[in-house]
């Protein structure tokens, strides 16, 4: 089914996030973790195309995994390193095993000596070539907090409607650890004609090494109370996992209860938390 339906159905809906393996032998543990977290029976899965795309083979693989089990996939899709040749092939395929929802990306741009794609120079150049190609429902990123590489904020809204306008079905934030940063920034893009759904991305910290890296790539904004959790249980393993688990848990709540439609969970091939999260969630989205 594509996603532009199921944000339709108008009840709150969960979906979690993986990504393939780096190599075949990987395939096995990547596999087991997807059964479980289809086991739980999310809304849609969404699985990543690695850097450069070095994974590009296998997030069609796990894609049509997820689908055998069930559930709705949405295959990640990166261009800024891929030529209108490969991205014909890889659309292609996608349409050919079935699926339905590409989430469109950019990608990071390669290092000095690497490659960079002419045809697909920004994310709004796949959305346009994806929307041309018909038959799938396209879903783009944004970032409450703006990209790092906008130099304001105005910008970043600005680049963002370009993208919207080329042929975005839904949105999904990056991360965020302060719901109102989220509010505050769906009041400025409705302000801009920005008008299709937001799904709000939610990432459960299980570990304080994750913080750093998280900062380090999205300049994330992290409130005090976040901290102080982050401080106390950041050398107790078992203790983190679970206040990340609880955090992340309020912050659904609170989301669903502020009218957002979709969380998208970065569970980072992780059962345990989804299922953690799912279990914690289960009266309120039907789980």
């Amino acid at each position: 089914m594509k996603i532009s339906q199921l944000l339709k159905k108008g009840k709150p809906m969960l979906s979690f996030e993986v990504f393939p393996p780096k190599t075949q032998s990987g395939f096995a543990s990547v596999g087991k973790a997807v059964e479980e977290i289809c086991a739980l029976r999310p809304d849609f899965m969404s699985v990543t195309f690695g850097a450069a795309g070095t994974t590009s083979d296998y997030t069609l693989e796990v894609a049509t995994r997820i689908s055998s089990l069930g559930v709705t996939p949405l295959a990640h899709l990166t261009c800024v390193n891929s030529t209108e040749e490969k991205i014909a092939s890889l659309l292609s395929r996608m349409k050919g095993a079935g699926v339905e929802n590409i989430m469109a990306l950019r990608g990071d741009i390669p290092a000095e000596g690497e490659s960079v794609s002419r045809a697909f120079l920004h994310a709004s150049d796949l959305v346009e070539r994806i929307r041309a190609e018909g038959g799938f429902c396209i879903g783009g990123a944004c970032y409450p907090e703006g990209h790092i590489e906008s130099h304001t904020r105005g910008d970043d809204v600005r680049y963002l409607k370009k993208k919207v306008d080329a042929g975005l079905d839904f949105l999904t934030t990056q991360m965020f650890f302060d719901n109102n940063v989220l509010y505050n920034f769906l009041y400025r893009i409705r302000e801009a004609g920005i008008t299709v759904p937001v799904i709000a991305g939610v990432m459960p910290v299980t570990n304080a090494a994750q913080i750093a890296r998280i900062c380090a790539l999205s300049g994330t904004y992290l409130p005090e109370r976040f901290k102080r959790i982050v401080d106390r249980y950041g050398d107790d393993p078992a203790a983190m996992t679970q206040a990340g688990i609880v955090y992340a848990a309020e912050q659904i709540i609170d989301l669903y209860a502020n009218g957002i439609p979709a969380v998208h969970v970065y569970s980072m091939n992780k059962p345990q938390v989804a299922a953690a999260l799912c279990n914690l969630l289960s009266e309120i989205v039907g789980k």
